[in-house]
């Protein structure tokens, strides 16, 4: 019994050092930008198990059997108000234990509390955060902390610009960029460690809403910004949902009635070639703002269909870069049969009041000579033109069922893959059954 005390005592002096060693390297290097366990079965040496090198702070692995138990333990028995901690002990105590296992909630909680108290700054909860998602990127728990500090995070920018009369007390549109850039990159990084991580998209989806509002030009250059990063991951099935997420923004902003000013358009459409390098460029004329010029919701989706189809054509046989080009079409078959729909109402409102129209101004032009059918029908003109071009235009032309259907065949003409042979089918097939019918 007394070597086993001496045993748990020596343990209990161990936890304390390498807690402490953890803290003490963070006030050292405030710019630790990656957590990792050093391979290491047993203590080699008289000296502390925790390594920082430049930027990067390794734990042995051989102390973290004994650390991760105790420091667990220790939460628990003051979560059960068995154990006394002062503040900056439970803070400690918590980055060690959240840095091993980001995924234990009591932890995350206790750090609630402590930002809550104004005894920690929520802008340390979120380093400590994206350093845990260097080890453990797809972590849920820290995912969902990390909105709760967010919000916090964006009430007191809201608060300190309120006292200081900035901007009616709401985020300005230059910190609004700022916070949601170094969000991103933080979602990145994450998705690039663990593929398909649905969390750190779904958290990349929860700001676009939450904090930037849907914002025109925030969507936009995060179509621009993600491009590339799913031309290098054709079978990340989330990064394509992403971007599926962005695109029905986009066109779901479109169909309102400030449709020529909602924001700006695409100038060009890249190239077969360039699909890796090129992203695509905003319509700026200069001089005048970003909101001055309409939205091509079919050059942006047309622009998507021909990244799908170069991806297919270079990499074969990935599932996700079908699934995409599906979720695309059907969004172009919906958004232009809607848009049909409300020329086509528009159209028959105008007309209903066509008679109105030739009553009230017949007599005023009749002595000049002017036939009164003449102004109704400039009333319903804009209108039926429109409808006219759209019919004859995206409707039957653009990414039509007969040029999908080419593709298709094209894709099997010469296909030696018999994934891709399976997926093009299956595709052929959707095409038949939901869009043919």
């Amino acid at each position: 019994m007394r070597k086993m005390a001496e045993s748990e005592e020596e343990v209990d002096v161990l936890v304390q050092r390498v807690v402490k060693d953890i803290a003490t390297a963070f006030r050292r290097n405030p710019n630790i930008n990656e957590i990792g366990l050093i391979p290491c079965l047993e203590a080699r040496y008289n000296r502390s198990p925790i390594v920082l090198l430049e930027n990067k702070l390794g734990i042995e692995s051989w102390c973290v059997k004994l650390l991760l138990p105790s420091v667990h333990s220790k939460l628990v028995l003051y979560r059960q108000r068995k154990l006394w901690l002062d503040r900056d002990a439970l803070t400690d105590l918590t980055c060690t234990l959240l840095l091993l296992n980001p995924d234990f909630t009591t932890a995350w909680n206790v750090r609630k509390e402590l930002v809550q108290l104004g005894a920690l700054d929520p802008f340390k909860d979120l380093y400590l955060g994206k350093l845990a998602l260097t080890k453990f990127p797809k972590s849920p728990e820290t995912w969902i902390h990390r909105r709760w500090v967010f919000q916090k995070v964006v009430q007191e920018i809201c608060l300190l610009n309120s006292r200081n009369g900035i901007n009616s007390g709401m985020l300005s549109t230059e910190q609004m960029y700022r916070i949601i850039q170094d969000e991103m990159a933080v979602c990145s990084a994450a998705a690039g460690r663990y593929p398909s991580n649905y969390n750190a998209w779904s958290h990349r989806i929860w700001i676009l809403q939450h904090v930037a509002k849907c914002n025109l030009k925030i969507l936009l250059d995060e179509l621009s910004n993600t491009k590339y990063w799913v031309s290098t991951h054709v079978s990340d099935h989330s990064g394509f949902h992403y971007r599926q997420f962005l695109l029905k923004s986009v066109a779901g902003n479109s169909r309102g009635p400030a449709v020529a000013n909602a924001g700006v358009g695409f100038s060009r459409k890249p190239s077969s070639k360039d699909h890796c390098t090129s992203l695509p460029m905003h319509v700026k004329q200069e001089g005048a703002s970003a909101d001055s010029h309409a939205i091509d919701v079919p050059l942006m989706i047309e622009e998507e269909m021909e990244l799908c189809t170069d991806l297919i054509e270079s990499y074969p046989g990935h599932e996700a870069l079908w699934s995409h080009r599906r979720s695309v079409f059907y969004l172009w078959h919906c958004w232009n049969r809607d848009r049909l729909q409300v020329l086509s109402d528009t159209s028959n409102r105008s007309e209903g009041t066509k008679d109105n129209v030739q009553m009230a101004t017949a007599g005023s032009y009749s002595a000049r000579g002017i036939d009164g059918d003449a102004v109704g029908d400039r009333a319903k003109q804009g209108y039926t033109q429109e409808i006219k071009r759209l019919k004859r235009g995206p409707s039957l032309d653009l990414h039509s069922l007969l040029e999908e259907h080419r593709f298709i065949d094209t894709i099997l003409a010469g296909c030696t893959n018999l994934e891709q042979a399976r997926f093009a089918t299956a595709y052929r097939k959707w095409l038949d059954m939901v869009i043919g019918q």
